[in-house]
């Protein structure tokens, strides 16, 4: 019998070559949104009709664009690392070290590259301590054994907002996916960051129709081209209803209502038990992060730069636009309370940053009858996790990150005389009345635009949790930064009042398509 090794020769790849191409692959999709991803935003803001979130997909796209030329992240979120890596039957892997220990040491290389270096999000010990790993590491790894004679990894960087609105559920036989899914979304909020993308996992066992999901966010985006020539199974029919349905929920980019809240929706199926029917959805952020490398022996693999003509030429002009100033030393009450939900302001002064683990210190300072560290009377705060700056930066990317997260702790810092607070995405009811009972405000800056908007912070200082790193609470001095009313003195959301008026809005793609 012929001996398999001289009939098919194993193919080498050597761990540099492994380290090295997760580490560019991680550094790439820090930066440089996918051209596909691009030219679906693209289409949605020339169709948007929603001021509010026109004015967001302008800011994103710009961002993008600033982002990939300057080789700095989109979001200061740089994510979970996930990595699907698809090993070929005739690869030889020339190491005495596992595959994730590779896979780690890339990721660890890219998230401390001192000319572009990325947030550390990561924590050991989820239920206790819950301990920054400083380095991003652990990566999430899944191998598949496959024919062939390559090594193909995708990586991913998935940010903490969109993860945490992972859902599942397993239905009955009968049960509608449609139904469910529209639902799930309309309930989650914006937390996620829309527009991007909803992916569901159908079938199999339970932690198979989670991976079917996150696995189908990474297929490119076609959701223009099934349009256009129209569902060719019933697969892409329930594709196209449901995109049909969630952008006709109205919720809008980063909730603010319009027409576009998703600009693709993806499905994997699975074989399944016949008494059941597993579901998975996983919604994709608008820092869509992914990029997939071949290694075939023959060195690290390389990602070609993009062409800055893939994105759109659009310019955001404050000075011509009806934008209201705001000036963070002399703001009162009187004059929060003629703000509206839905306005623009332009925030110039200094402001405080924090968010869930200084929120969390301060709460059990109070609870103790400590004195804070800093004096929140009359201020506002940005709940913010910026990434270090470089070069000349005062900081580095700085956008919001999810308010709700800050809910259970708003009415304590209420209570010392905060003013505003600035995030993203929705408010818990409760919260929402502690606002309009302390006569308060809630502003959001845009997520996906953390480039943009840190240029508009002008010094930073740390004033208290140095021990926190990017959690600790900073002093940011902003001129002209961008927010939107969200909830003004009243109580008024324009969360709640922005997608009432634009559902049902969405023109259906079925007649879109022609």
């Amino acid at each position: 019998m012929a001996d398999p090794a001289a009939r098919w020769p194993a193919v080498e790849i050597a761990e540099a070559d492994i380290i090295a191409s997760v580490r560019e692959a991680l550094q790439f999709v820090s930066y440089c949104h996918p051209k596909d991803f691009i030219q679906h935003l693209s289409a949605a803001y020339d169709r948007e009709e929603g001021p509010a979130a026109k004015d967001a997909m302008a800011q994103i796209l710009v961002n993008s664009r600033m982002a990939a030329l300057g080789h700095r992240p989109i979001c200061q979120d740089t994510g979970l690392v996930v990595v699907f890596a698809k090993v070929g039957q005739d690869v030889r892997i020339a190491s005495d070290r596992s595959l994730a220990d590779l896979v780690n040491d890339g990721v660890r290389q890219a998230y401390l590259d001192e000319a572009n270096p990325l947030r550390a999000s990561m924590v050991f010990d989820p239920l206790f301590e819950r301990t920054n790993t400083r380095d991003n590491t652990p990566a999430v790894l899944h191998v598949e054994l496959v024919p062939g004679s390559t090594l193909e990894l995708t990586v991913a960087a998935k940010g903490g907002g969109s993860e945490n609105k992972a859902r599942f559920a397993v239905l009955n036989p009968a049960g509608s996916v449609v139904d469910w899914a529209v639902e799930t979304v309309a309930t989650v909020g914006a937390g996620w960051c829309p527009p991007g993308l909803i992916a569901l996992g159908v079938g199999g066992s339970a932690e198979k129709a989670m991976l079917l999901a996150k696995e189908a966010l990474l297929e490119p985006l076609d959701m223009g081209d099934l349009i256009r020539r129209g569902p060719a199974n019933p697969t892409e029919a329930m594709r196209l209803e449901l995109y049909d349905k969630i952008n006709g929920l109205g919720i809008g980019a980063q909730g603010l209502g319009g027409l576009t809240t998703v600009l693709d929706v993806k499905i994997a199926t699975f074989a399944t038990h016949a008494a059941s029917k597993p579901v998975a959805l996983i919604p994709q952020c608008a820092a869509n992060r992914h990029a997939t490398v071949v290694l075939d022996g023959s060195g690290p693999a390389h990602i070609d730069p993009p062409d800055p003509a893939d994105w759109p030429q659009i310019v955001i002009d404050r000075t011509a636009s009806a934008a209201r100033k705001v000036d963070l030393a002399t703001l009162s009450r009187a004059e929060m309370a003629t703000w509206r939900p839905g306005e623009t302001l332009l925030l110039s002064g200094r402001m405080l940053t924090g968010r869930d683990a200084a929120h969390r210190r301060m709460a059990e300072m109070l609870a103790r009858g400590e004195a804070l560290p800093v004096n929140l009377e009359n201020r506002v705060i940005y709940y913010v996790g910026p990434v270090d700056p470089v070069g000349d930066e005062v900081v580095g990317p700085a956008g919001p990150t999810t308010a709700t997260r800050m809910d259970a702790f708003t009415d304590a810092m209420l209570d010392q005389g905060l003013l505003a607070m600035v995030g993203k995405a929705e408010r818990g009811a409760a919260t929402v009345a502690s606002i309009a009972r302390h006569k308060a405000a809630y502003l959001i800056a845009v997520g996906g635009a953390a480039l943009l908007v840190s240029k508009a912070i002008r010094s930073a200082r740390v004033l208290a949790f140095a021990d926190l790193g990017m959690e600790a609470i900073y002093e940011f001095e902003v001129e002209d930064m961008p927010v939107t009313v969200a909830v003004d003195p009243s109580g008024a959301s324009i969360h709640t009042l922005g997608p009432t008026l634009w559902r049902g809005r969405h023109r259906p793609a079925a007649v879109a398509g022609g």
